[in-house]
């Protein structure tokens, strides 16, 4: 398969969206080795699906970014806690290459997967599905701060559930954006409240100096709530890609 490279302006950001369901075996020939690896010992079948269509995905957007095969896309995969090869992916081009501020972020819930890919800052994007049973409370007192906590029980309960997920989406959107996941301290990330404009009030000393940090919304299939955070000081301009996604029948 080859691809036909695309244009992505700089601080601007390309969404896609796919489904669990488009999981099949012609897929996996895009995928690199470390990628087949994490797969086959994948256990569950839901998450051996999510985890090949994610990977498949990102290769297929970015092939086109680059305008090379997906199978050819350069990626690492280094965790900074430990130098495993997990954690974020990041492009592996040379310092100078064309290409080397754009990034990446992966995300899925239930059936939605996404990927979103930005130029010039670092991007991060995160789904949450809707219709999973969830401890509310449970989840809010371990995440939420406590301006957030009082946001949130000040709405009304029928819709405690979605405004939790709305936060939540924001803040891992912020780390995942980072690189740094759910070790960061998430209570003392304060984000602005669930039916206000997205925004970061509160920033956490180990995390270092607070960056400029843009946060846009999203929903899917009308059940996920999603979002996408870009660490940049300028505007940034949110595409998702109304075309269906390419993911070949065969390969």
């Amino acid at each position: 398969m080859t691809a036909t490279a695309v244009a992505v302006a700089e601080r601007e950001v390309l969404v896609w969206w796919a489904r669990a369901g488009d999981a099949r075996p012609a897929l996996l020939v895009l995928l690199d080795a470390v990628e087949r690896a994490r797969h086959e010992a994948t256990v569950r079948p839901a998450d051996k699906a999510r985890f090949l269509v994610g990977c498949a995905l990102s290769r297929i957007a970015l092939g086109e970014l680059l305008g090379v095969p997906p199978a050819d896309v350069p990626l690492r995969r280094v965790c900074p806690r430990c130098g495993g090869p997990h954690g974020k992916v990041r492009l592996a081009v040379p310092e100078g290459s064309p290409y080397a501020d754009v990034d990446f972020s992966v995300t899925h819930s239930g059936e939605v997967v996404g990927v979103a890919v930005c130029r010039g800052a670092a991007v991060g994007l995160d789904v949450e599905d809707g219709g999973v049973a969830l401890d509310v409370d449970a989840a809010a007192r371990a995440a939420l701060g406590d301006g957030e906590l009082r946001a949130l029980y000040a709405g009304p309960p029928a819709g405690r559930r979605t405004a939790f997920l709305r936060t939540w989406t924001r803040k891992e959107a912020v780390l995942k954006a980072l690189g740094v996941g759910l070790h960061a301290p998430l209570r003392e990330l304060e984000l602005s409240p669930p039916d206000a404009a997205p925004a970061v009030l509160g920033w956490p000393e180990r995390l270092g100096r607070r960056p400029g940090t843009s946060l846009t919304d999203l929903t899917v299939a009308g059940t996920h709530a999603a979002a996408v955070a870009v660490l940049s000081g300028g505007g940034v301009r949110v595409t998702v890609q109304a075309d269906p996604v390419r993911l070949p029948p065969s390969v």
